[in-house]
């Protein structure tokens, strides 16, 4: 459960904005023409913010696609020109501060130690003024009710102000922009549960819902706190694969000198100095030397591949056995472990089929809800003429739905599930190969290395044979394992 972040949406600063200048020297170069800019937007947390800032930027001349990744809040913008078009400004008229991406100052989501506080203010006020409810469910008198309404006014102030400002910031700034999100109906249901027991306990009524209201506000921020946490390990896929990268090599100069520089400033043609236990920077080729790499990262092989002069390396593989004087052919952003990194990134910002339909219920959910409160109330003032319980119920209209899980639960499900699978070794490309994953009843390896180890072991049928033959099948197999692994050792 996860919306829009407060003050997300109540306008940027462009005092520290990037100048075109700059966006176009972060930008790298695709086919076809195209470039891409990758945009950091701390503020996108619900399908409405991915819908606003897609549709806004989309329409800017000489944009060609624009994706928006909600775990990373990353937006990718592909753009065609010698100079890109104006994207801070747009993003700022929408609500939103950007900067350009940078992969190695990522750091842990302050977002979440806010939510935490948040959270522990609504829990403790929410109990209290549960405790007090009690007292009075269970028949207190009259003097005894209202005291303990008046002390759960004073208990639920503070929820209000400091967890509700979550929602309320959030809504605020979305309706100063002309727009609604999934915050708008939570925070008019809250403000108006408050505002009506703070009406019936200056009035000495029987009834007041600050329990309701407190503890609304404590169940989604349960929920909220999960989601960043789930986001914060979702995006661990990609931070290992950006680990594998070094953040530098030894560059050998012209004249023999030994440089270090930043993995970002190593240009095709450079010569580096790879030692034993480093690894490849950039993808490139061997030029002295020879050596064993771990290359499991790229081809899923576990046995170490030989190399030599003249034979090609990959960044992110590991050298394990000699030193090696590499040629760099290209730069960090165009290497495989680079284009690792973005099919990732892709496949976790990707529009599945599941996904589109959760985001366009998503999209009608604040219009519909809103116009069932209204009309609830308006149905139950024509029946009964009590405006009092028709605000009643028009604020249980709106509490008693559970908006964001709809719009982030697909979503959030496929970040996981890549993560996962990744993690096991299989590279998703596309959201949508998750969902066709359950129509397959048939699946064929092409190569075994990826599927068996080095040690042979007795199963199933050979098994019992080999006990029948007083174990002479495992013997044979020992041998032959045994043969492989000095086979190895000798490389």
């Amino acid at each position: 459960m996860s919306c829009c972040a407060p003050g997300a949406e109540a306008g940027a600063d462009l005092g520290g904005a990037p100048r075109r200048e700059e966006i176009r020297l972060a930008s790298r170069a695709l086919e076809d023409g195209l470039r891409q800019t990758d945009l950091s937007v701390p503020g996108v947390r619900c399908a409405s913010c991915i819908r606003a800032i897609e549709n806004g930027l989309g329409r800017l001349p000489d944009v060609a696609q624009v994706r928006v990744n909600l775990s990373t809040r990353r937006v990718a913008i592909k753009w065609r020109g010698e100079e890109p078009p104006p994207l801070i400004e747009p993003l700022a008229e929408l609500g939103y501060s950007a900067h350009l991406f940078d992969a190695s100052a990522e750091t842990g989501d302050p977002e979440l130690s806010r939510l935490v506080r948040a959270l522990a203010v609504a829990g403790f006020c929410a109990m209290n003024i549960m405790l007090l409810s009690v007292s009075v469910w269970s028949g207190a008198d009259p003097e005894t009710r209202n005291a303990f309404h008046s002390i759960s006014a004073l208990l639920a102030l503070p929820a209000l102000l400091y967890s509700g400002s979550i929602f309320f910031g959030s809504a605020w700034g979305a309706l100063r922009k002309g727009r609604t999100n999934m915050d708008v109906p939570i925070s008019i249901g809250v403000v108006l549960a408050f505002g009506l027991s703070l009406y019936d306990t200056m009035h000495n009524g029987e009834h007041a819902y600050f329990d309701a209201a407190t503890s609304l506000i404590f169940f989604l921020l349960i929920g909220r706190v999960l989601d960043q946490m789930m986001r914060e390990k979702a995006r661990a896929a990609v931070r290992g694969l950006m680990r594998l990268a070094p953040r530098g090599a030894t560059v050998l100069r012209a004249d023999g000198s030994l440089d270090y520089l930043p993995v970002d400033e190593i240009r095709p043609g450079m010569r580096i100095r790879l030692a034993i236990g480093d690894r490849v920077p950039v993808d490139g080729r061997v030029e002295e030397g020879a050596s064993e790499l771990d290359c499991a990262i790229a081809t899923g092989e576990s046995s170490p591949q030989r190399v030599a002069v003249g034979a090609p390396v990959i960044a992110g593989t590991l050298n394990l056995s000699g030193p090696l004087t590499i040629v760099a052919e290209a730069g960090a952003q165009v290497s495989f472990l680079a284009e690792m990194v973005r099919l990732m990134e892709a496949a976790e910002g990707g529009r599945a089929r599941y996904r589109r339909l959760a985001d366009r219920a998503a999209r009608l959910y604040a219009p519909v809800v809103h116009a069932a409160a209204f009309l609830t109330f308006l149905g139950w003032m024509a029946a009964t003429g009590d405006w009092h319980r028709s605000i009643g119920v028009a604020i249980a209209v709106l509490i008693i739905t559970c908006p964001c899980a709809l719009g982030l639960a697909v979503p959030i499900v496929q970040v996981v599930a890549a993560r996962r699978l990744f993690e096991n070794g299989i590279m998703v490309r596309d959201g949508s190969g998750i969902e066709r994953l359950a129509e397959i009843d048939m699946v064929v390896f092409d190569k075994t290395g990826t599927l068996t180890s080095s040690v042979p072991r007795l199963s199933g049928v050979l098994a019992v044979i080999n006990g029948f033959l007083d174990g002479r099948i495992g013997e044979a197999l020992e041998k032959i394992a045994s043969a492989r692994k000095r086979q190895i050792s000798a490389r």
